[in-house]
């Protein structure tokens, strides 16, 4: 195909598809789109089709942003990102696969909303907007005019209750929650459904010069009523690994869709230094897993109970490759979107999966003639299973699978080795465990017990629960399943200076609405949790288990200095960093012009970090000099 005819059919098909993207009709994943507009940049890459922001306008009814509203930079590549992170301290939230919209305020008070558009005209959909309970209709400032800018989404949920009230109206059933936020901004009639939406802010035109970082402005944000993403600070690239970790958890287990991570620069002033290109911020990156979507069929589906009794659904489907595996098992969310898509064996339905995500079920293609059952009675227990909105839940306390879960996990969180999910179920079943609690409780001669389990492998167990008494405050928590104690939370919660049992239990719902990660909502939910832990916790504190707040910060003795590690260490690099973190110093992890020191044991490289070091005449010390230097 000759250059140009190629150039001209990638221009078509990505119009298309932006067209369908931005009309709530999506037909190829991100990734497959992205893919479309990196093959034009190579071939050409001042196409203007590449400049394009957000969707076509054709209502009359436009709005002109006073900013215009871009859109991201993006990569799917780490590397990518730490380069472009150029050792500056990053703020990341979760991107919300939803609709960005501009909320204007006049004098404190809601004046009128529109969608980004094509990034420099809106659409006013002030009728719609407010329908929205997480949009406060009035701001405390006295500014003449200021726009609060976000994503409108829709939690599962929602979905499930939205579908259900669109039948009711005999309106066309949704097809999907990702394409569902397009179509209910998009409508001429029924605006109350968007009673079902939800927004989350994460920026605010027209106060720039207030704030001095990105932090500042996300708790302004929240101390006008209105939701934020969950924002984290970094620094380091493990930092950074973690946190796509937690997204990729997210995208399988959380209550709405995400499709990566935003990343800016915490600092302000390098936001007004950068400045913008005519398509996005040089502030601010986009990281995306690369995703891939196909068709299979499903052959059955089973429900598994979580140490929460909700019954999970899980669908056994035809082998199918996807992003590089074999796919045979997918999550089916939970028994609302079950029922709502009245799911069986035989249907043809559409998966995705993102970077190393789970699987998941996106739609139903075809669906088939068998008849749609759910269980009514637990498949571990056998006792009745009580339909509790979008769950079905299992109440019986002795429910085998629910203590299988709920022990299981505390034995991951808090490092027991070798006592394996077949040993626990095992010991479950022989009435050795019972509950969290008591693993302290059991001795050698119970775990001899456990098939194929002898004296050296019984001691070592027994040692490893022991050893894991001494544990973290952080991870203790993360280890209790709290709802909405994720391991992140958890830590924000004891930063914030509820670094001691005793304050824990004493936490009350004000206390987590002034954490940043918090909204009224997801504070009460860990409270109200966290209450029926009470018992469990003071029994664990009685067997021995000694909860301690790890203080990274305890001394000021390298406050200032930058340290870059490599190369042969006889202590490992994480008790070095911690060490230099400690002492408030800051690792890098690469060589610059603001390195203060490269530690390494090696006297000759040929390392890129090594040489970088002997060129910018900057000092390499060993780890001795390193000690030394602490100690001094």
């Amino acid at each position: 195909m000759a250059k140009q005819d190629k150039i001209k059919k990638l221009e078509t098909e990505i119009i298309k598809h932006k067209k369908l993207y931005y009309s709530g009709n999506a037909v190829i994943s991100d990734f497959e789109y992205d893919k479309l507009e990196e093959e034009l940049k190579q071939i050409d890459p001042a196409n203007p089709v590449l400049e394009l922001v957000g969707t076509f306008l054709s209502s009359e009814n436009k709005i002109q942003h006073d900013k215009k509203m871009l859109s991201l930079n993006k990569t799917y590549v780490l590397d990518d990102l730490i380069f472009w992170q150029d050792n500056k301290e990053l703020l990341s939230t979760f991107k919300i696969d939803g609709s960005s919209c501009s909320i204007v305020y006049q004098k404190g008070h809601f004046l009128l909303g529109k969608t980004r558009g094509d990034g420099v005209m809106g659409e006013n959909i002030s009728q719609k907007i407010l329908f929205l309970e997480t949009v406060p209709q009035s701001l405390n400032t006295e500014h003449e005019k200021i726009e609060v800018r976000g994503e409108i989404y829709c939690t599962e949920e929602n979905f499930l209750h939205l579908a259900t009230e669109m039948e009711k109206r005999k309106l066309e059933k949704p097809n999907s929650q990702r394409n569902i936020v397009a179509g209910l901004v998009g409508r001429k009639e029924n605006h109350d459904l968007c009673k079902y939406l939800s927004f989350q802010a994460f920026d605010v035109v027209g106060m720039e010069r207030e704030f001095s970082t990105e932090v500042k402005k996300f708790q302004w944000l929240k101390s006008q009523g209105f939701e934020i993403p969950d924002i984290t600070l970094h620094k380091e690239q493990a930092d950074i690994e973690a946190r796509l970790k937690e997204a990729q958890e997210f995208m399988s287990n959380g209550d709405y869709l995400i499709d990566g991570l935003v990343f800016s620069y915490n600092d302000l002033r390098l936001h007004e230094e950068l400045g913008e290109t005519a398509h996005h911020p040089r502030y601010k990156m986009a990281f995306k897993f690369a995703g891939e979507a196909k068709q299979t069929t499903i052959h059955s589906i089973t429900w598994q109970i979580s140490r929460n009794g909700v019954a999970t659904p899980v669908a056994e489907v035809e082998p199918t490759e996807l992003s590089g595996a074999v796919i045979s098992r997918v999550t089916l969310h939970n028994y609302g979107m079950v029922k709502q898509f009245q799911l069986k064996a035989g249907d043809i339905i559409e998966i995705i999966r993102s970077g190393e995500v789970i699987p998941k079920f996106v739609s139903v293609v075809k669906s088939s003639e068998t008849k749609f059952s759910v269980p009514s009675k637990c498949p571990s227990c056998s006792e009745k299973l009580y339909e509790e909105d979008i769950r079905l839940i299992c109440k019986n306390p002795d429910c085998p699978d629910k203590k299988l879960d709920e022990i299981l996990n505390f034995v991951k969180k808090v490092g027991i080795e070798d006592f394996s999910e077949k040993r626990i179920a095992e010991a479950i079943q022989k009435k050795v465990i019972k509950n969290i609690q008591s693993l302290y409780e059991i001795n050698q001669e119970d775990l001899l017990t456990l098939e194929k389990v002898k004296d050296k492998l019984a001691q070592k167990i027994y040692a490893n629960i022991q050893k894991s008494k001494e544990i973290d405050l952080v991870t203790f928590l993360s280890a209790l399943g709290i709802s909405g104690g994720a391991y992140s939370k958890s830590q924000k919660i004891v930063e914030a200076g509820f670094d001691t049992v005793e304050k824990i239990l004493k936490l009350e719902i004000s206390d987590l609405e002034s954490i940043a990660s918090f909204a009224e909502k997801s504070a009460q939910q860990y409270v109200e949790s966290l209450k029926t832990k009470y018992d469990l916790i003071k029994s664990l504190l009685k067997s021995g288990v000694n909860p301690i707040s790890q203080k990274i910060q305890q001394g000021t003795k390298l406050k200032g200095l930058k340290f870059c590690i490599t190369g042969t260490l006889s202590m490992k690099r994480t008790d070095i960093e911690d060490m230099i973190k400690g002492q408030a110093g800051a690792v890098q992890n690469g060589v610059s012009s603001t390195t203060d020191y490269v530690i390494t044991n090696d006297t000759e490289s040929t390392s890129s970090k090594f040489k970088k070091a002997q060129e910018l005449k900057i000092p390499i010390i060993s780890e001795e000099k390193f000690l030394k230097l602490l100690n001094d």
